[in-house]
């Protein structure tokens, strides 16, 4: 298979975010100028052996920046700016999380989700400057997600685990358990009006928002198949936004394997057989949020 040179510019762009030197900290420790690792960035890769020393000063192999099998990555940051770029050119989703597909939320739910990661900082002060940096950051790759949907309206499929959504509406949006009882209210008051959100997106179908919810327990990782003009790609993810959520442990898959796409799809077709549609699924989601509202 023949390399994909913007990818490669686009996996260099994600590793640099996430390893939070700047690209003038990165051209001066590899011996290139500003303009030139923007060049690489977009693709225009001049040098292996420079291609070489940017992966070992970023931490990750030469075969990962050359899309060679599987993409690994330990960083939030880098996971979801490789989603946003392959999101710019997808022209559909599917999506296996809970409670909500981030896309699809309001941008009110961005201001709390903020909240919500900060309230999941160390309070150690190493730790609270260097976390206080990742929210920023990864706040920013967000909206910028978010806003390209928008823009492009690709269609999206997603599928909703009935527990997950029974727990955000239990707990609220919030970052940690020890949260004061007025604020784990107002946080609850904000799932509810999130998943009223949803429920009307259920009830009246869209064009090209579809949404279902299934009884069974789905694993803790989610995962996303982007379909683009020439090719599939698989993103595994170990990371949780909203309610409790995850955006420091764990390791994040992407890849185009055939084997891997062939099995998440039938998975997926699998969960969208068995999933509550439709009015149906809003009187689910309405029946649920009257039992955690009251």
């Amino acid at each position: 298979m023949p390399f994909r040179f913007d990818d490669i510019g686009n996996r260099l762009k994600a590793f640099r975010l996430a390893s939070g030197l700047s690209a003038d900290e990165i051209a001066t420790q590899i011996g290139i100028s500003r303009a030139a690792l923007y060049r690489y960035e977009k693709g225009e890769v001049a040098k292996i052996e420079t291609l070489d020393r940017m992966a070992t000063l970023l931490g990750v192999s030469v075969p990962t920046l050359l899309g060679v099998g599987v993409e690994y990555m330990a960083s939030a940051i880098a996971f979801f700016e490789r989603m946003r770029q392959i999101e710019e050119t997808a022209e559909h989703i599917i999506v296996s999380s809970g409670p909500v597909s981030y896309l699809l939320t309001s941008r009110k739910y961005d201001d709390y989700l903020e909240k919500v990661f900060l309230e999941s900082v160390p309070k150690s002060s190493d730790g609270k400057k260097q976390g206080l940096q990742m929210v920023a950051e990864l706040m920013n790759i967000l909206r910028q997600r978010k806003e390209a949907y928008r823009r492009r309206q690709p269609s999206i499929v997603t599928v909703i685990a009935a527990d997950e959504l029974r727990r955000f509406l239990r707990n609220g949006m919030v970052g940690k358990v020890d949260m004061p009882t007025k604020t784990r209210n107002k946080r609850r008051e904000r799932a509810v009006e999130e998943m009223e959100r949803v429920a009307k997106s259920m009830e009246d179908e869209p064009i090209g928002v579809q949404i279902g919810i299934v009884e069974d327990t789905l694993p803790r990782t989610s995962f996303q198949i982007f379909r683009q003009p020439d090719r599939l790609v698989l993103a595994v993810s170990p990371y949780r936004l909203g309610e409790n959520p995850n955006i420091r442990v764990g390791v994040g898959m992407i890849t185009s394997a055939p084997e891997a796409i062939e099995l998440h799809e039938q998975t997926a077709e699998n969960l969208w057989k068995r999933a509550l549609k439709g009015r149906d699924a809003a009187d689910f989601t309405r029946k649920a949020i009257k039992r955690y509202s009251a």
